[in-house]
């Protein structure tokens, strides 16, 4: 069995402290499914626009959303790691929304 790495930056404590600030923020609600009027804990905390493209925006609060691991499963391919078709939507959201070019 092959076990994955971790991240040492979601180790850190200053990624510990913003996780904690944003799921208080969110009320530790996951925000797809509050979009959708259901409350639903949640439990990761995820970067709209990805770290390994936007690592400048990796601790700021607008691209941090509070997630159920289920939504979170829907917005990343797990085997390629690569944004899905609904993580691509949100992302150009935020993208639209903070008139950020996108990388290519």
């Amino acid at each position: 069995m092959i076990s994955k790495q971790v991240d040492p930056f979601y180790k850190t404590a200053k990624w510990k402290r913003k996780r904690e600030n944003v799921l208080r923020r969110d009320k530790y609600q996951c925000q797809i499914s509050r979009r959708f009027g259901r409350i639903v804990q949640a439990d990761t905390v995820h970067h709209i626009l990805p770290r390994d493209e936007y690592p400048q925006y990796e601790l700021c609060d607008w691209n941090l959303i509070s997630l159920s691991a289920k939504e979170h499963n829907k917005m990343h391919d797990r085997m390629t790691n690569e944004l899905t078709r609904e993580g691509r939507r949100l992302a150009n959201e935020i993208l639209r929304k903070r008139k950020i070019e996108k990388l290519k």
